[in-house]
């Protein structure tokens, strides 16, 4: 709604009366309107008017959209800072939205800015994959497509376990724990993304098994054949086995997002 449209004309010979506009909305009564929009639609408010610029910048909007370990989080993202300074509300959420690493730089946590939802990336190498300190099987190789700069490259290998384990505090909800795995090696040619899928075989013989404990003892347990679910889980393979040899050779895995505890697969 406009200025325009929502003002309100006084009869005239009422002395100093002037038309009365959105402008003049009540501080209190923006900040409820803005207790129900979510953190982009508050920031477009903003750009209004005066008002609405204080409204938007007030603690207590800005709480509700905070998750209920803010500062936990905050803590958290903020270790290795020398000058730590008091922050707004506001300052705190725009801060959380963006990625904090942890753990030596192998893992890294962030809040989605649309509904302040806590997300997290780990790196194949926070995780315990079988076999990945020899050089037959596994090499890091460099990429551009992993928020880490390096994805786990499984060159062969008859079976292995991929494992983790995380201590987080995360805030009560629903999380979903997803595996990044692409079959063939990725590259670029005259400017266009390729992949190699030429001696990606053996994952249509046997599943992929999939487990999820947490801390208050629950677990998940699922088997699944990766190559039905390559929108899902992976892409750029279809899982063909060479007549010569039926070693997997993926990528493993290019980085996890998790919002769990406790994590293992397997292929069996």
């Amino acid at each position: 709604m406009g200025a325009s449209a929502s003002s309100i004309l006084v009869p005239e010979g009422t002395g100093g009366a002037h038309d009365t506009g959105i402008e003049d909305l009540p501080e209190s009564c923006v900040a409820e309107v803005m207790l129900h929009l979510d953190p982009p639609g508050i920031c477009k408010l903003a750009k209004l008017s005066r008002t609405f610029r204080a409204a938007a910048t007030g603690n207590f909007v800005w709480e509700t959209k905070l998750p209920m370990n803010y500062p936990y989080l905050l803590e958290k993202a903020s270790v290795g800072e020398e000058n730590k300074v008091q922050l707004t509300k506001m300052e705190i959420y725009a801060k959380l939205c963006r990625r904090s690493p942890f753990d030596g730089g192998t893992k890294e946590f962030w809040l989605e800015k649309h509904k302040g939802r806590l997300c997290m990336s780990i790196s194949s190498k926070a995780l315990l994959i079988t076999g990945i300190d020899d050089r037959r099987y596994w090499n890091y190789i460099p990429t551009e497509e992993s928020r880490f700069r390096s994805v786990a490259y499984l060159q062969q290998i008859w079976w292995f376990e991929v494992g983790g384990e995380i201590e987080f505090c995360f805030p009560p909800g629903t999380y979903t724990l997803y595996f990044r795995l692409h079959l063939g090696r990725p590259s670029r040619r005259l400017g266009r993304r390729i992949c190699n899928t030429e001696h990606v075989h053996g994952w249509n013989i046997k599943p992929v098994r999939f487990q999820l404990s947490t801390s208050d003892e629950k677990m998940h347990n699922g088997l699944e054949l990766l190559f039905k679910l390559r929108s899902a889980l992976w892409s750029g393979g279809d899982g063909r086995r060479n007549q010569n040899s039926s070693h997997p050779k993926p990528v493993l895995p290019e980085d996890a997002v998790v919002g769990g505890r406790r994590w293992m697969h397997r292929l069996v």
